[in-house]
């Protein structure tokens, strides 16, 4: 217990690793790891649901597909051209779930059918979150961050799964703040 109580210490880092990607647009403070993979997790739930696969192994590997970022930080794309960023995220994932044991197998397990994008559920899960990324996106172009539309233009070119791509054309055309419209209540 001693092992997954620290994992679960460790692992609440993600609350502080900022998500670097979006300070090449000057957002100064960007959403963080923990945030970007609990939204991954529920897209990846919907999608699953949606193409026909196994929610359990998509909704897991999205959620889980970060962890290494509590060890190494995030890196950005212009960044992951002078580092082989992919074998230090392996390296840094086996080591924090090999003590796990069969549960730490399980989590590497799953991280690595993600990177391999063999099966249909790995497919969903990369799509969630590149999805994540999109809703993001959207949500900084509404505040004045007029070149997060790059992410969206460059989803586009990589989603594969019908359901993401109905679900991206859809978050284009909505108001990140029109699930609120209509709630608040007013008085009197």
């Amino acid at each position: 217990m001693k092992k997954v109580v620290n994992f679960i210490y460790e692992m609440g880092a993600l609350k502080h690793v900022k998500r670097s990607g979006w300070w090449t647009i000057n957002v100064k403070d960007p959403e963080n790891v923990a945030e970007h993979s609990f939204r991954a997790g529920l897209i990846g739930y919907f999608l699953a649901k949606l193409e026909g696969v196994d929610v359990s192994r998509v909704t897991l590997m999205s959620l889980f597909n970060d962890l290494h970022e509590a060890r190494l930080n995030d890196l950005h794309k212009v960044g992951h051209r002078y580092i082989d960023f992919r074998k230090a995220e392996t390296k840094a994932h086996k080591e924090q779930t090999e003590s796990l044991g069969e549960l730490g197998g399980e989590m590497f397990s799953l991280h690595k059918e993600l990177q391999g994008q063999k099966t249909k559920e790995a497919v969903v899960a990369r799509d969630a979150d590149l999805l994540e990324n999109a809703f993001q996106a959207k949500e900084y172009m509404e505040i004045g961050y007029k070149d997060a539309q790059s992410w969206i233009e460059s989803i586009w070119k990589i989603i594969k799964t019908p359901s993401a791509k109905k679900m991206l054309k859809e978050l284009e055309k909505t108001s990140s703040n029109d699930w609120w419209k209509g709630l608040k209540k007013t008085e009197r």
